[in-house]
């Protein structure tokens, strides 16, 4: 059905909002599908950039899947980034970073932790509340590598401080011991 609409766009005038609206339902779709490619090629066949762009951040921001929002992020900072402020480019390349880093969490606990996927920094923060040490560790290399000359609203500094922060509370002791005496 969507084709036979985007066909139909092609022989008549269309107002140019019904056809963000089609493209963005059609895109969704083929997302939620886990049909990458096609979504792709779908993009690539919309002629008007400004059109391209309004699609891609209305998808982005009805928050679809992870691997939707990962697809749409990247796409986003890799075609349009002089087009996006920087505060959307920021928020972007945050969800690109956060997707990526629960992409490297085992399947069944990405769920836990998807409402965090625009906030990386907060992501890391829960995992060390949760104690899970190993996950931590991929994330924090993750992170590391994504960080490297990006500027999205933290640094490999706020990783490191949140990291020796809860280190600290792990060796607080909340008594004193007591001195044995003879």
């Amino acid at each position: 059905d969507y084709e036979l609409c985007e066909e139909w766009g092609y022989l008549y005038p269309v107002p140019r909002e019904d056809l963000i609206n089609l493209h963005r339902e059609h895109l969704l779709h083929l997302l939620e599908m886990g049909d990458m490619e096609k979504a792709l090629q779908l993009l690539q066949r919309i002629e008007d950039p400004g059109i391209c762009l309004a699609i891609s951040e209305q998808s982005l921001d009805q928050h679809p899947n992870l691997a939707a929002s990962h697809f749409l992020a990247d796409y986003l900072t890799a075609h349009f980034y002089a087009n996006l402020t920087t505060a959307r480019r920021n928020e972007i390349q945050a969800l690109y970073m956060g997707s990526k880093v629960l992409l490297t969490l085992p399947e069944l606990s990405r769920v836990n932790y998807f409402h965090l996927s625009s906030r990386p920094l907060l992501m890391l923060e829960q995992l060390l509340m949760n104690m899970k040490v190993d996950w931590v560790a991929v994330t924090v290399q993750t992170l590391h590598q994504l960080l490297a000359g990006q500027e999205i609203g933290f640094t490999v500094e706020d990783i490191d401080n949140l990291l020796s922060k809860y280190a600290e509370k792990a060796l607080n002791f909340p008594f004193a011991l007591k001195e044995k005496r003879s």
